[in-house]
């Protein structure tokens, strides 16, 4: 089960399915758009695939700043409702992690919801520590 990155369009909106169960809010039309968009800023979106389906999902992107030095920060990190606990998700989290390696990186970064429980679960089994909270202000329209 090789993990790869989503380079056509149709890769990119193949992924749809899966990612819309993260992110509910993106409507089908506007998601190639939205991901080609975020790609001019390091965003990156890979996919685990399987007898022709795609199983789990995941954005990333690398960065350096002050406070984190040179990291890995993924964005998203989903897999197929009917899919989850087969270790699809454990894969795609582990091909970021070598990719960070492979760049150097000092660590890898997320944030998760505070009400995904599961999630949290499966980012502390996965020996990430709970290193700060993430504050929001929202100052747009809508």
């Amino acid at each position: 089960m090789p993990c790869q990155l989503a380079k056509t369009d149709s890769e990119v909106l193949a992924c749809y399915p899966v990612m819309s169960q993260l992110r509910s809010h993106i409507a089908e039309r506007e998601f190639v758009a939205r991901v080609r968009s975020q790609e001019r800023g390091g965003y990156q979106l890979g996919f685990l695939e399987e007898a022709g389906v795609i199983r789990a999902v995941t954005g990333f992107r690398f960065g350096e700043s002050l406070a984190w030095g040179k990291y890995l920060y993924v964005e998203d990190l989903v897999s197929l409702g009917t899919a989850r606990s087969q270790g699809y998700g454990q894969e795609l989290f582990t091909w970021p992690a070598e990719l960070a390696r492979e760049k150097e990186c000092e660590a890898i970064h997320l944030d998760s919801g505070v009400q995904d429980f599961a999630a949290h679960r499966f980012y502390l089994r996965n020996r990430m520590v709970i290193a700060s909270h993430h504050f929001k202000l929202p100052v747009g329209q809508g």
